[in-house]
């Protein structure tokens, strides 16, 4: 049997030729756009959902079904001798939980990691974990450094609908009268998993240099940032070369957020994350 499978979902963006040769098995989220069910990444790309989005069709989005993760655990637990599944925030989807009473029904040996966040930490973790592994590091071991990279990561959001996130509950409906009034943009930000209101700014430019502000705290302590974007590379792009005037030195990089993110932060939103070097004492530690 070979030693550790790896188990995700969707919103971690993970490159699927990546997840193939490293044994990541990755279980879609579901988007529903008119009622009609697409695989995120599978049936529809996120270029086609945003322009549904655009053409204001009815959009929403599901957790995979649980048939379809004890399917997998069924099969893995026949291939490989141990399983680590990582998913997307459990306060923010029931991806994680639905994972957890699926191996458990399988009776398949799962060490589960709610990743209290989405998107690009996600990615990093299950990099990072597979470098551990390989490097011979136990199960319980790679567990215990994701979850130290968790406690020290960084995920701020500029959303460009508060609308859709009045709706999932994520922001209250005097903040969404509050912003229509005066126009004031939120910065929000990942809190122990959950999604919290950082600052209330008038002006989307202040609201970025916040954002900007808040990277230069941490510039020392970290190598690599992220830049995501609903279906905004413009803003996407001025973002990456205000961070290089502010440090040359960091690595940039700039990912379209996945469908699910755009659903409920809407067409246009900015993210940026991080994940402090010290937190790993680096990639080989």
């Amino acid at each position: 049997m070979k030693p550790i499978a790896w188990v995700t979902d969707s919103t971690s963006t993970l490159d699927p030729e990546f997840a193939k040769n490293n044994h990541v098995y990755i279980v879609p989220l579901r988007l529903l756009v008119n009622d009609e069910c697409y695989k995120e990444n599978i049936d529809i790309t996120s270029e086609q959902f945003y322009e549904k989005m655009r053409q204001h069709e009815r959009v929403s989005s599901s957790q995979p079904p649980i048939g379809e993760f004890i399917e997998l655990y069924e099969q893995l637990k026949q291939e490989y001798e141990e399983i680590i599944a990582i998913h997307c925030s459990s306060d923010l989807s029931g991806t994680f939980s639905t994972s957890m009473q699926a191996a458990e029904i399988a009776q398949a040996n799962v060490v589960g990691i709610d990743s209290k966040v989405g998107a690009y930490p996600i990615r990093e973790m299950i990099m990072r974990g597979i470098h551990w592994q390989n490097m011979g590091l136990s199960v319980q071991e790679i567990k215990e450094k994701i979850e130290n990279i968790i406690q020290n990561m960084s995920f701020y959001l500029i959303p460009s609908n508060l609308t859709q996130l009045h709706r999932g509950g994520r922001v209250t409906g005097s903040q969404l009268v509050l912003s229509q009034l005066l126009r004031i943009h939120l910065l929000l930000r990942f809190d122990d998993g959950k999604i919290i209101v950082e600052e209330k700014i008038r002006t989307f430019k202040k609201t970025k240099q916040k954002l900007l502000d808040n990277l230069k705290k941490d510039v020392e302590l970290i190598t690599d940032v992220c830049i995501m974007h609903a279906n905004n590379m413009e803003e996407a792009l001025k973002l990456e070369e205000e961070i290089k005037k502010m440090a040359p030195a960091l690595r940039t990089e700039i990912m379209t957020f996945i469908p699910v993110a755009g659903i409920h932060a809407g067409e246009g939103t900015l993210a940026m994350a991080w994940i402090k070097s010290n937190s790993i004492n680096s990639i080989n530690a």
